[in-house]
């Protein structure tokens, strides 16, 4: 791929992305050099009201390609569009130039764009482009709140890549001494050993302890059974004690209520055995003589009742009976 290439191609992709702030203002080489103009705000916006309310500096990116681009630097400059003064144009041209440096024999354009972009952002202030003694004041001191900040955040990364060194090298040191392993001589031997006895005791004390608890839990627990079987006994023995009535009643000879109900209930109980007994004789069967019979069921005067039964109404009904079976 040839360097005109390239341009077309680093071309297409900034108008995708800037679309209408990108602008081709020459192409006409190898007689003339590619030359675009790239408009930056702070923050996009399509509308041109909300633009001018919400971005208070702008500026324009000229760029001039050479025809060796992206293999040699291209020519940069920088147009102020509102908010800023002179002095921060000079800044950005710097910063562009930095920027392009770093990507020599790369497209560099959307990288530095997005360098200016950044300042343009951190310096999104009203005023900027008033040169009075009490602004450039104003500026001076913002300015040097933002290098504060610049270099207590450099400061921390430092910190943190320093951190990050001395843990890399900790890390080396111990692979190292996997790899190589530890010499075993007398004195390793002895200090493994105190440190091994001392885990091991470590170990065991803390076995006992556990088994002491163990022990403790379970004679609490055969503690807790024998106070509950002691405690249902004594309610049993409560429950069957006397009661000062009845132990005075005891003592005296005399019979308590409940004594004599119970009396009346075995004589009446006594007395229904001695009754059922009289019906029946020692073999279990109907005593005749003790039953209670009425003698003028058994008159001869009934005798004449016998035939006003109707015996020959069964026999009939015998006789259906054995016909239904014959048929």
């Amino acid at each position: 791929m040839d360097h005109l290439e390239e341009q077309q191609l680093e071309a297409e992709a900034l108008t995708a992305i800037f679309d209408t702030y990108f602008e081709i203002t020459s192409s006409s080489p190898p007689d003339d050099n590619n030359q675009w103009k790239i408009t930056l705000f702070p923050i996009d916006t399509l509308d041109a009201d909300e633009s001018l309310e919400i971005n208070h500096v702008g500026c324009k990116l000229l760029v001039n390609l050479p025809t060796n681009y992206p293999e040699e630097l291209p020519e940069l400059d920088v147009e102020i569009i509102r908010g800023l003064g002179p002095d921060h144009r000079d800044a950005l041209v710097e910063i562009a130039r930095n920027e392009a440096e770093q990507f020599l024999g790369m497209p560099a354009i959307y990288s530095v764009c997005e360098k200016m972009r950044e300042w343009l952002g951190d310096n999104n202030v009203k005023g900027l482009d008033d040169q009075s003694m009490h602004a450039q004041m104003m500026r001076r001191s913002r300015e040097e709140e933002l290098k504060k900040t610049q270099i207590q955040q450099e400061f921390e990364s430092q910190k943190i890549k320093e951190e990050l060194t001395e843990a890399e090298a900790e890390e080396m040191a111990v692979r190292k001494r996997r790899a190589e392993g530890t010499p075993c001589n007398k004195e390793n031997f002895l200090a493994w050993k105190e440190r091994f006895d001392k885990e091991m005791e470590e170990l065991r004390m803390a076995k006992e302890d556990e088994l002491g608890q163990q022990q403790q839990q379970s004679q609490g627990d055969r503690t807790g059974k024998k106070s509950l079987s002691k405690k249902r006994s004594e309610l049993e023995e409560m429950e069957n004690r006397l009661t000062g009535y009845q132990q005075f009643c005891d003592k005296l000879g005399l019979a308590s209520l409940d004594a004599l109900e119970k009396a009346a209930e075995e004589a009446q109980y006594e007395e229904q055995q001695d009754e059922n007994e009289g019906e029946y004789d020692n073999d279990g069967d109907v005593n005749v003589d003790e039953l209670d019979l009425d003698e003028d069921l058994f008159d001869d005067d009934d005798e004449d009742d016998l035939d006003d039964l109707d015996f020959d109404s069964d026999e009939d009904d015998s006789n259906d009976e054995e016909d239904e079976i014959d048929i």
